[in-house]
């Protein structure tokens, strides 16, 4: 078990299963651009997870993981006016 995680497989086991629930939302009917917002922060956390677990340089870790706040406020931010143009009143 313990090389499993040196090795860093165990991430890419989480990325497979990542993938497998973006196939899920397409198939649920979910839009191409929404699955990418929605599961970027998770991958890009896992991207930088995996490169500590490797022992990879600093910086390996630290992009993806400083890239992740940005792509999860876009997730929001896309959340926030899909609720908006739902809304009875319609946009503000």
């Amino acid at each position: 078990m313990a090389e499993l995680f040196a090795s860093g497989h165990a991430v890419d086991i989480v990325f497979a299963v990542l993938a497998i629930e973006a196939l899920l939302l397409l198939r649920a009917g979910w839009k191409a651009p929404d699955v990418v917002t929605t599961l970027l922060p998770a991958a890009l956390i896992l991207l930088g997870t995996r490169a500590a677990l490797v022992g990879a340089h600093w910086t390996m870790v630290a992009l993806p993981l400083a890239a992740s706040f940005p792509a999860h406020l876009a997730d929001l931010a896309r959340r926030g006016k899909a609720k908006r143009d739902r809304s009875p009143t319609g946009p503000r």
